[in-house]
């Protein structure tokens, strides 16, 4: 009887190792996420579904261009996606849909609406960051609520992958400041 239930127990065994394995991924490396709404096209666009990478914060900071999803600073219970572009101790200033760090225009060259949204300077503090849509006049983004908290931040976008057709891997992005 030993000998026929062996067999059983090693399924067992990998079935659990492969759920504990699953589980501890799901929850500590990486999770999925479905974009809503308009506010980063046209780099994602409603109902993809991306990865988000949860663990490379945990040993770098936040980069300029990183596409983040965050906790939503008014509503802890929504998450929003957007870009990383003011950096904690830089000055940002957007007139008329350009982006200025430290007085220097940041080229960006993902963004294909503009609007004439004016916004004087901010300095980002610390611990924050300014963030915002790809598609400017319809994200509700830092230019709303102010630079975002780090602690809010749940992980950098690494992958689209639904649907299949769009799947993206995003690497990290090469950022060139240059004079206004």
């Amino acid at each position: 009887m030993k000998q026929f239930l062996l067999p059983f127990w090693e399924v067992i065994e990998v079935l659990a190792v492969a759920l504990v394995s699953f589980f501890l991924i799901r929850t500590l490396v990486v999770q999925p996420f479905v974009v809503n709404g308009p506010s980063m096209e046209p780099t994602f666009y409603s109902d993809q579904y991306v990865l988000v990478d949860e663990i490379t914060y945990k040993f770098r900071e936040p980069q300029r261009g990183e596409i983040v999803v965050f906790r939503n600073p008014r509503n802890e219970s929504e998450f929003y996606i957007k870009r990383i572009i003011g950096l904690p101790g830089e000055t940002v200033t957007v007139t008329d849909s350009e982006v200025d760090i430290n007085g220097k225009k940041l080229n960006e060259n993902y963004i294909n609406i503009k609007n004439g949204t004016t916004q004087k300077s901010l300095i980002v503090k610390n611990g924050e960051y300014f963030v915002m849509g790809d598609n400017r006049p319809q994200s509700f983004d830092s230019r709303g609520w102010g630079p975002l908290d780090k602690k809010e931040i749940i992980g950098m976008v690494r992958l689209r992958f639904l649907p299949f057709k769009n799947l993206t891997l995003f690497e990290d992005p090469n950022y060139k400041l240059s004079s206004s």
